[in-house]
């Protein structure tokens, strides 16, 4: 995600979507009341003196809502986020509903009245230039491609060509092209301090490679995937497969699964832990909250049943007196385990002189 503009006197944050991932952060920072504007698509009919003529036709206007409710499915790569209209060219009516569909490329301002911690940690977060540890290997029997993956697209750091073994030369033996991918494979990950390897290529070619590698290590750190040609269109195909999607979110995922581990560890001991949506709040009211996990499923949950007040007040007290808000991903198994508890808990300060049920 890409800042475009921060006023926070004013409550005002501009920012142009890059990738999928950024639609989940914004899923969990756009909440009910905010204000969201922008250019966006809207049907307005023509004008015209004869009210049966006139025909109505999408055109890019600027529109200014008021948030209502906010939809994300990873699998509809679209975050809807619906509102009533504040603020429009005269030919929209204010006071009607319109959505904003935000995908890749869109640029919109948020205005909230006041801006959470943890909010502005999860903005943060989504707009820094982290380091790539992702290495993509696109390669067939004469061909290979090394990329590093960065947030906004890719670097080729080297074309390599085998000399392929002629069949009239059977006698004469040439090094192994895939010895030579694979050397070069744990030289760029030593160097980028690489921490996932997509390899991928047409037909057998990457299970035939996979034979030769001999280091665990590095066989633990690939994910194999496929590609019609190993060429820089190769690598554009893999950057859009869910397995590098995947690849993306396990960093992320494995700093929520330490959380929620910590978590269980605290409610095994018996000690420094609550959870379900009672205990929580009690424990955030009395300033003992020191980390609130929460699911971005329970989120959704308490939007559509109608108590995300109750949930925002939680998070909200907790965010005021210090504590570290997480909003923790359902479709990891550390984030069902947390929905199993009732999707909200928290590690505290201090022990409570109660115990819960």
């Amino acid at each position: 995600m890409k800042l475009l503009h921060s006023n926070l006197k004013k409550g005002e944050v501009k920012v142009m979507t890059q990738n999928l991932d950024d639609l989940w952060y914004l899923s969990a920072i756009i909440e009910p009341k905010d204000i969201v504007q922008g250019k966006t698509l809207r049907k307005i009919k023509a004008a015209s003196s004869d009210e049966k003529s006139k025909e109505a036709s999408k055109k890019p206007v600027f529109i200014r809502i008021e948030v209502e409710k906010v939809e994300f499915s990873k699998y509809s790569n679209v975050l809807r986020v619906l509102g009533i209209i504040k603020e429009a060219p005269e030919e929209v009516p204010l006071g009607e509903h319109h959505t904003f569909n935000v995908d890749d490329n869109t640029a919109i301002t948020i205005i909230k009245q006041d801006w959470l911690k943890y909010q502005l940690d999860k903005l943060k977060d989504a707009c820094s230039e982290k380091k790539s540890s992702l290495l993509i290997c696109v390669h067939d029997r004469e061909e290979a491609y090394f990329a590093l993956f960065k947030k906004y697209g890719y670097e080729i750091l080297t074309h390599m060509q085998g000399e392929v073994q002629k069949k009239r030369e059977e006698n004469i033996k040439k090094e192994n092209f895939y010895l030579i991918i694979i050397n070069k494979l744990k030289e760029y990950v030593e160097r980028y301090k690489i921490k996932q390897v997509i390899l991928a290529s047409p037909s057998f070619w990457k299970e035939d490679l996979m034979k030769e590698l001999k280091d665990n290590e590095l066989k633990q750190k690939i994910i194999l995937a496929t590609c019609s040609s190993a060429t820089k269109n190769g690598i554009d195909e893999v950057i859009k497969r869910p397995e590098v999607r995947e690849a993306l979110k396990q960093e992320r995922t494995a700093k929520e699964i330490n959380k929620v581990e910590e978590l269980f560890t605290e409610i095994a001991k018996n000690n420094l832990a609550v959870y379900g949506l009672e205990e929580t709040q009690k424990a955030a009211e009395i300033g003992a909250v020191k980390e609130l996990l929460i699911t971005d499923s329970f989120i959704i949950k308490s939007r559509n049943e109608n108590f995300y007040n109750n949930v925002e007040h939680i998070m909200k007290t907790a965010d005021k007196a210090k504590g570290e808000v997480e909003v923790i991903s359902s479709e990891h198994e550390a984030g069902k385990k947390l929905d199993g508890l009732g999707g909200i808990a928290a590690i505290l300060r201090f022990k409570l002189n109660y115990t819960h049920g």
